[in-house]
């Protein structure tokens, strides 16, 4: 099973990738720690990479897909991986599908984990972030015994400006404007499937496992 996971930052597709990958035993593959793991390990991949990284530049599209196929044409990718993160826009799903077919493989399932603009803003804004400790907790959810003191270490709680309203919303136009396509893509290869990611997370993880089966 070769699963991409989509979804805007915030929908929680990163904590169902885990899931999954527990579930069926698959690794779970993030382009970050991807690019992280070839820098650490000075592998040529990886110094390619750092010499953008290191002026502030994205790193190119060719080299990122170089990169995933490197990782998942490893052992333990054999039955199959979720790719988390990646990809981002259509030329790097495009490069993705061409170097994949070559391997005689290709991209099984692409799970969208829906979650309404509004409801990532109420999610995100509503985060408060210990600087002691780096407990979180969330304003709503799962709310602190004092409020904005961290119930672990008694340090003050904050709201990241990663977790502000405006740039929550700047994050989620950026998504749009890249991502969307990328669902339009899959839906015409076939293999697009769309979750509840509104609901409990143990019922967002049940619809996923009926998609792909037990």
């Amino acid at each position: 099973m070769k699963i991409i996971m989509l979804g805007a930052p915030g929908a929680g597709k990163g904590t169902q990738a885990k899931k999954i990958a527990e579930k069926y035993g698959i690794p779970h593959i993030s382009t970050g720690d991807i690019f992280r793991a070839n820098i650490k390990n000075g592998t040529e991949l990886g110094k390619k990479a750092k010499t953008y990284m290191d002026q502030g530049l994205l790193v190119p599209d060719e080299l990122t897909v170089d990169l995933v196929i490197d990782r998942v044409a490893k052992e333990d990718c054999k039955n199959g991986y979720i790719l988390d993160g990646f990809p981002r826009t259509i030329p790097q799903a495009e490069s993705l599908d061409v170097a994949l077919s070559k391997m005689g493989e290709k991209i099984d399932y692409a799970i969208n984990v829906e979650v309404p603009d509004e409801n990532i803003v109420k999610r995100m804004s509503g985060r408060r972030a210990c600087l002691g400790c780096g407990a979180t907790y969330h304003v709503e959810f799962n709310a602190p015994k004092t409020e904005g003191v961290c119930d672990a270490c008694g340090e003050k709680l904050v709201l990241r400006d990663d977790d502000k309203e405006e740039t929550v919303l700047k994050r989620l136009g950026v998504y749009h404007d890249q991502t969307q396509p990328l669902i339009d893509y899959y839906a015409k290869a076939g293999v697009m499937k769309e979750v509840d990611g509104t609901v409990d997370l143990e019922d967002v993880f049940q619809a996923i496992v009926d998609v792909l089966g037990e």
